[in-house]
């Protein structure tokens, strides 16, 4: 597990950036948190780390957005989803595509349906700006993606 405390929106955002980099192609995120917790930010900042060029937002209404960058980014949105609908949405075959997938409210998620993702729940700390993120990988390539980010963190002191 690795735990991040960000203090504005822009340090959540070039965390997001930093993982958009580090991305390889595979990787599905599992955010969690409450609403405002930052999880759209941390996902702006992603696509700018995978050279996404257009304006990201919430899928809210539409629950996927699909991005082109370096690599393709599949950005779901679960929030007005119950688990027992997230079998009509396809996800088995997005996931199967090549790129990235990043889902917000992926506590909506049924159990067992994701197998290896890296889970991170969001939450905001009583300063207004401030945010904690608790990141942890759930099978072998969220492992090595979080190892990635560990190091990279570690390197930029």
């Amino acid at each position: 597990m690795l735990k991040v405390d960000t203090h504005s929106s822009h340090e959540t955002w070039q965390l997001g950036h930093l993982m958009g980099t580090l991305a390889q192609g595979g990787e599905i995120l599992c955010l969690e948190g409450e609403l405002g917790a930052g999880k759209t930010t941390l996902i702006q900042g992603l696509a700018a780390g995978l050279g996404v060029g257009e304006r990201i937002t919430s899928p809210s209404f539409t629950l996927v957005h699909r991005h082109q960058g370096r690599l393709h980014l599949r950005h779901i949105d679960l929030y007005r989803i119950s688990p027992d609908q997230v079998p009509e949405l396809g996800l088995e075959e997005m996931l199967a595509e090549p790129g990235l997938t990043a889902i917000e409210w992926a506590e909506h998620l049924p159990g067992g349906i994701i197998t290896d993702c890296l889970v991170i729940h969001m939450e905001h700390l009583p300063d207004e700006q401030s945010r904690r993120l608790a990141l942890r990988a759930r099978g072998p390539a969220a492992a090595r993606f979080l190892r990635r980010l560990r190091q990279a963190r570690a390197q930029e002191g």
